[in-house]
């Protein structure tokens, strides 16, 4: 059962366009009916620095105590021990020369490790 606590993670109009554009490309026929991929935000005890984001990645499965938010179509979900830590972090995709990747921008991490992998 999912909870309506707020997920207050800001999703920028670059990353909402590309998902969308990913979830229009990707096969979808393995999907049970009325499931749909939803964009799942995970951190996790790990890194260096004490806590990392693990990889954005489209699941349909929703977990026991899951926070679901939509942003214009698109669903956002987070585990209820992962929401404090992105609560006003940004949702990012990043598209230059050197870099074309989502990204989330978290205030809430107090430093980083020297790599940039995880956060304290």
């Amino acid at each position: 059962m999912t909870q309506t606590m707020q997920l207050g993670l800001i999703v920028t109009e670059a990353a909402k366009t590309e998902l969308k554009r990913h979830l229009e490309a990707v096969d979808q026929a393995d999907l049970k009916p009325g499931e749909k991929l939803r964009v799942r935000i995970e951190v996790v005890v790990g890194g260096c620095a004490g806590f990392k984001h693990l990889p954005t990645v489209l699941d349909p499965e929703l977990r026991e105590g899951d926070i679901v938010r939509d942003y214009d179509g698109i669903e956002f979900v987070a585990d209820s021990n992962t929401v404090p830590f992105i609560e006003g972090a940004t949702f990012d995709f990043i598209d230059t020369f050197e870099q074309r990747a989502f990204k989330i921008d978290n205030p809430n991490a107090q430093g980083s490790c020297a790599c940039g992998s995880s956060f304290g």
